[in-house]
């Protein structure tokens, strides 16, 4: 019997590889409307956040709010550079072998609608996730790190929370998992990935710090060919 009845994902940095590309937009785009911030700075401010709590973590920390003029250049930018993403190394053949196992598997993710679909078609991950890609915009926008968008995932998988699996690299992320009462995996294979990530998701209850998804495969009981 397979360790877990379902597995739910967060997908920048977990299913494809957007956490660098999404970084140098931000940054980018901040530093011509005048708030010039490191990347390495950024980053630890902004990943696994939802889209309004980084504008509200930048106003907080920086005194810095955005103007009209700001967000369609940021969101034309994202749209521009999420059209050529790749999937993580593996991440195919993870979704791949779950599908054949049996094992149901859900995106959830504190990306806006349009830009987890956006993301899932230009990573050619769309036919596998399906229709089980759900954003905050189902529970109310109370996104990562509440609780409640993977514990819906789950609730539209058909199974408990409780037998989940929660795949992430974010704290935010993970301490959603915690939270819905999952068992959460750390998966920490992307470029963006900090030296004290692995140190960070064991402090917040991770059960495991994977490296790749060959890991992760293994961890979740999975046969994978080749």
């Amino acid at each position: 019997m397979p360790p877990f009845e379902g597995v739910l994902f967060d997908l920048d940095g977990v299913l494809v590889d957007s956490e660098h590309l999404a970084e140098g937009v931000w940054v980018r785009t901040l530093a011509e409307h005048g708030l010039p911030i490191p990347a390495n700075e950024f980053s630890h401010l902004a990943v696994g956040q939802t889209f309004p709590n980084v504008l509200l973590r930048l106003q907080e920390l920086h005194g810095w709010t955005a103007t009209d003029a700001f967000l369609p250049v940021l969101e034309e930018r994202f749209n521009q550079a999420f059209h050529e993403l790749p999937a993580i190394e593996g991440a195919r053949e993870t979704l791949l072998a779950l599908r054949a196992a049996g094992i149901p598997f859900a995106v959830a993710s504190n990306s806006e609608r349009g830009r987890l679909h956006l993301k899932l078609r230009s990573a050619g991950l769309t036919e596998l996730v399906g229709e089980h890609a759900y954003d905050p915009s189902w529970v109310g926008g109370r996104g990562k790190p509440n609780p409640d968008l993977y514990v819906f995932a789950a609730a539209q998988l058909g199974v408990n929370v409780t037998r989940c699996a929660v795949v992430e690299d974010s704290v935010p992320g993970g301490t959603a998992g915690v939270r819905a009462g999952a068992t959460l995996l750390a998966l920490l294979a992307a470029g963006h990935i900090h030296p004290d990530s692995a140190a960070q998701m064991q402090a917040i209850g991770a059960a495991r710090v994977l490296r790749s998804h060959r890991e992760l495969q293994e961890a979740l009981g999975l046969t994978v060919s080749g």
